[in-house]
């Protein structure tokens, strides 16, 4: 009998890689060193409500639909999606919000009001994003794009999301609204990829979307089907080491001491952690390099039972000054009403918290930020009662799901994209295969859905 393909991990990037394999005749089995199915985007449940654990909005439908027909999984019907109409606003100290609606004639009308000839710049600027779009797009569905595949996007794709907005001339306040989503990705805005500055052209264009039930139900869905599918799942199954012999993979070592023989390992678990924690025998010069990359903080959340305010938008960005991180509010009844519970909601105040200082910190340096962040008084206006029922900060996500070095992911700098991330399949352990945000340009549940299936392709061509 055939050895079985091991998956560590089962976020959505090893959820899909597992399905992927399954459609491809393989047996697979899952190791998740939790407790429950679906990393990083699983849900939270806490004082009688349930909770988005990470990903709060989906940017990116059209790549979740390939992945899904890719997977032979329905879009709707399982998954029934809302396009959300208010996605976000960004407040700089006391100064009015900047809002970004879905309807881009009101958002660029508003920007008008504020500075006269911004909304003709903002225009130009989405219309240059959403060609820009139309050709790079393409490229998610090529799991190793080459140079001239990307030809025509190049001076765009070797630039930095700053010198992109630079370009652009809008207004200060508007270029770091529209970059917000780098700082909670832990991102430099000198530093971080311009497919970021995309983002305005998907929210107009494609929409900013939510799952009925919450991003969790992807997740949720692919595990459903997973488990009709005949793949085997095992929770509180952590995974101690690969195993490899003349430098080929030939399985595992749970931390229970149980062995697994296989095929070959997929990993969904980090990148780098996957190199250095499980993996001997790593070329000394791939080492020092995987160690040299900056690495993603969870950041620090709390979970909130809220009698909400009725007024949009879902996301509240709040930016103190300019030496302080954003933090965020997500009012989840926004998008998603079926979610109150006599009268009370969910919702989430979550921020960024670099992983250098995290280190620094420790656990108890970060319950003490996430403390200073619930004193602030911006989240709480229209809030007519509010009770915190969980907290996250990023020693209790490491241990959670068992994290490397307590954070998620590389981050996806410009330079770390350029150079290919980490490859699906590993150019220095045979048999050894990657998925995850580690492994595609960028962190969305789409992303990592896709990098599933590439991972799970790349295994099957070479195990015929």
């Amino acid at each position: 009998m055939k050895a079985p393909v091991v998956v560590i991990g089962s976020g959505v990037g090893g959820l899909a890689a597992a399905l992927r394999l399954r459609s491809l005749g393989h047996e697979v089995v899952v190791c998740e060193a939790g407790e429950s199915l679906g990393g990083l985007a699983a849900g939270l449940v806490a004082g009688g409500m349930t909770f988005d654990g990470g990903p709060y909005i989906l940017l990116d439908r059209p790549g979740l639909e390939w992945a899904c027909r890719r997977l032979e999984v329905p879009v709707e019907g399982p998954l029934t999606m809302r396009r959300i109409l208010e996605p976000y606003q960004v407040s700089f100290g006391e100064e009015a919000p900047v809002r970004i609606h879905h309807d881009r004639d009101l958002t660029a009308s508003e920007l008008d009001t504020r500075w006269p000839g911004a909304g003709l710049r903002y225009r130009r600027f989405v219309t240059e994003m959403e060609k820009i779009y139309v050709r790079t797009s393409p490229l998610l569905y090529i799991p190793r794009p080459r140079p001239w595949q990307a030809w025509s996007s190049l001076p765009f794709l070797m630039r930095s999301l700053g010198s992109v907005l630079t370009r652009a001339r809008l207004p200060s306040a508007v270029a770091r609204a529209l970059s917000i989503w780098t700082q909670v990705a832990g991102q430099d805005l000198s530093e971080a990829p311009a497919p970021m500055a995309l983002v305005p052209a998907l929210m107009h264009q494609v929409g900013a979307w939510y799952p009925s039930g919450g991003i969790r139900a992807i997740p949720e869905v692919l595990a459903t089907l997973g488990h009709t599918r005949g793949i085997e799942f095992k929770t509180r199954a952590r995974v101690k080491a690969v195993r490899c012999e003349g430098g080929r993979v030939t399985g595992v070592e749970l931390a229970d001491g149980t062995r697994i023989r296989a095929l070959a390992v997929l990993s969904n678990s980090h990148g780098v952690g996957t190199y250095l924690d499980l993996v001997g025998g790593i070329q000394a010069k791939a080492r020092t390099r995987l160690e040299k990359l900056p690495l993603q903080s969870p950041g620090v959340g709390a979970y909130l039972r809220v009698r909400r305010s009725a007024e949009p938008p879902y996301l509240r960005f709040h930016v103190p000054s300019e030496r302080e991180s954003c933090r965020l509010f997500v009012a989840t009844a926004e998008v998603d009403p079926a979610c109150e519970r006599d009268g009370w909601s969910p919702a989430r105040l979550v921020a960024p918290m670099s992983h250098h200082i995290a280190e620094r910190e420790g656990e108890s340096g970060q319950r003490e930020y996430l403390a200073r962040l619930l004193e602030e008084p911006w989240w709480k206006r229209g809030l007519a009662e509010y009770e915190v029922v969980a907290t996250r900060v990023p020693a209790e996500w490491g241990r959670c799901h068992h994290l490397y070095r307590d954070s998620m992911n590389p981050v996806m700098t410009a330079r770390f994209m350029r150079a290919g991330r980490i490859a699906h399949r590993s150019p220095y352990v045979r048999g050894l295969y990657f998925a995850g945000s580690s492994t595609h340009p960028g962190q969305w549940v789409s992303f990592c859905a896709i990098s599933g299936i590439h991972a799970a392709e790349a295994l099957h061509e070479d195990h015929r």
